[in-house]
């Protein structure tokens, strides 16, 4: 089982920053994935960014390329992400994921077994 605890969603203005934080506990493995996903409401869930817990590339979806930085600390467990350029299309619950079966993929929320109770950003115009 993986624990997963979202923190640092709030109320920012366009152009801001926000820092989310995923504190991780429980059994992780070199081969699981921890991914980033977010929903807006009345739309799918969807991929923001991942990496492979084992370490390796990070990947992002494109619209999220060269302003979101997905990365990890060892020492503390968690995953961050880093969001810069915030825009008022990038509201929505943001939630952080762990596959602990990687079958090939780590864009669609059904590769993902394992997710947190999410956190709100709100990017005002």
């Amino acid at each position: 089982q993986v624990q997963l605890v979202e923190s640092g969603g709030g109320l920012v203005q366009a152009g801001g920053s926000l820092r989310l934080s995923c504190a991780v506990s429980g059994r992780t493995f070199s081969n699981y994935w921890l991914g980033w996903f977010r929903q807006a409401p009345g739309k799918e869930r969807e991929f923001v960014a991942a990496f492979r817990w084992g370490g390796g590339s990070t990947y992002y979806a494109d619209s999220m390329k060269g302003r979101f930085t997905i990365s990890r600390d060892n020492a503390k467990s968690t995953v961050s992400l880093q969001m810069n350029s915030l825009k008022p299309e990038d509201t929505a619950v943001y939630y952080c994921a762990a596959d602990a079966n990687y079958r090939g993929g780590y864009q669609q929320a059904s590769d993902y077994d394992y997710w947190g109770q999410g956190t709100q950003v709100t990017v005002s115009s």
